[in-house]
C-alpha cells in the first residue's frame, strides 16, 4: 500500500514550538521544584508533538509499525521550574540522515526564560526486529522538509556541549 506524505503546514513552524504544557504535582521533588526526569518527560512531550507533524508519531508507530528509539541525549539544567509553571518545547531539527535524526530542544517558560535544554540523537526502528532501519520516503520527505526550514536557524550555542570539570592551568 503506498503512504501519502503527512501534508505538512507551509511555512513550518522554525523552530517548532510545543502548546503549552504543564507540570504535575507529583513531579515536584523534595526540593519544592520540578524533579530532573520530568524535565525529560516534558522534552519527550514537546517532540511527540514535533514528531507527529512529521508524521513518525504514536499513530505511525501503531499502523506501520516503525518508530524511533533515543540512543544519545544529553540535557542541561539552566533554572528551576515550579509547580504551577507552563512551559513550551522548542524542537530543532539540526542533522538528519537515511536513519537518524539530531534534535535540539529549549524548555521555555510561558513567560520566555530557558529552563533546559536537549541535544540527542534518535534512530528510526522497525518494531518487528527491533533493527534500526531507513526512513520511508514519505517520511523522509517530511524530515528533508523540516530540517531545511530549520536549517535557516543559527546553531544553538549549547549545542554539541561535552561533560567535564574544566580545570585552570
Amino acid at each position: 500500500m503506498r503512504r501519502l506524505p503527512v501534508n505538512l503546514t507551509s511555512p513550518l513552524p522554525v523552530p517548532f514550538t510545543s502548546t503549552p504544557l504543564g507540570l504535575q504535582k507529583d513531579w515536584i521533588d523534595y526540593n519544592g521544584h520540578l524533579n530532573m526526569a520530568y524535565y525529560n518527560v516534558l522534552f519527550d512531550r514537546g517532540l511527540d508533538q514535533a514528531w507527529d507533524l512529521l508524521g513518525i508519531g504514536a499513530t505511525y508507530a501503531a499502523t506501520r509499525k516503525l518508530t524511533t528509539y533515543t540512543a544519545e541525549i544529553h540535557i542541561c539544567y539552566v533554572r528551576e521550574l515550579h509547580l504551577g509553571a507552563q512551559v513550551t518545547v522548542t524542537t530543532q531539527v539540526l542533522d538528519a540522515d537515511e536513519k537518524r535524526l539530531h534534535v535540539f530542544q529549549e524548555i521555555n517558560h510561558v513567560d520566555g526564560w530557558l529552563a533546559a535544554t536537549s541535544e540527542s540523537l534518535t534512530l528510526h526502528v522497525d518494531m518487528a526486529g527491533p533493527k534500526v532501519t531507513p526512513f520511508p520516503a514519505d517520511i523522509k520527505a517530511n524530515i528533508d522538509a523540516m530540517l531545511a526550514a530549520h536549517s535557516q536557524l543559527p546553531r544553538p550555542d549549547r549545542a554539541g556541549r561535552t561533560i567535564g570539570i574544566k580545570r585552570r592551568v
